[in-house]
């Protein structure tokens, strides 16, 4: 569990592709201070489980799904990434609920003098964002400003400018999203007859 209050901004430094999965090195003084084997590290909003840490660096697999669903799938030696560890029982909640469990991806369109800065996403994704309701964006706690069709728009302070990779975005690059789980829980619940098909090892919604 995460709040989606970036601790520092890290760097990775190197990139094995492993079959079906991907194992990245991850320099972050900060978070690697009291880190250590099978802790979770949220990278850029995905929360990852650490397999080594050795000299202010971390390392993680990443398994295929996760490959598919995020924009670590492009990750290079020399990114910038968003870090945050796990918040610990008794921490104040400073952003919103955050699980590092990613929905999908969103696109950079565009940021105004004042910070106002727009995103693209899946038209699947777009039912769950609404006006003032919270959004994580590579791993940033953020508030809904405006939504209007596939877009929607935050406000940036500049403190969040400086300190996250958000800053660094230009125009049509990959953001990893992440939606309010309260509104998947309660569309579920609101919509009883939706059923989960099983036995695939997959699940399918059937309306």
């Amino acid at each position: 569990m995460f709040t989606g209050i970036v601790e520092e901004r890290g760097e990775i430094v190197a990139v094995e592709p492993l079959p079906d999965a991907a194992r990245l090195t991850v320099a972050g003084p900060l978070v690697t201070s009291d880190a250590k084997h099978g802790d979770s590290i949220a990278v850029n909003g995905v929360c990852l489980t650490v397999v080594d840490v050795s000299g202010g660096a971390f390392t993680v697999d990443v398994v295929h799904e996760t490959l598919l669903r995020s924009s670590l799938a492009k990750a290079h030696a020399g990114d910038q990434v968003n870090l945050e560890r796990a918040m610990a029982l008794g921490d104040r909640l400073g952003g919103h609920i955050v699980q590092g469990h990613v929905d999908g991806t969103g696109v950079f369109v565009s940021r105004a003098g004042d910070g106002r800065t727009t995103f693209e996403l899946p038209a699947d994704l777009a039912k769950y964002v609404v006006e003032k309701g919270s959004i994580a964006i590579d791993g940033v706690s953020l508030t809904v400003a405006s939504v209007e069709g596939d877009r929607f728009s935050v406000a940036l302070i500049p403190t969040t400018l400086s300190l996250t990779t958000l800053g660094l975005r230009q125009p049509g690059d990959v953001v990893n999203l992440e939606v309010d789980v309260l509104a998947k829980y309660v569309e579920r619940l609101a919509v009883p007859h939706i059923a989960t098909a099983t036995g695939s090892g997959q699940g399918h919604n059937e309306r």
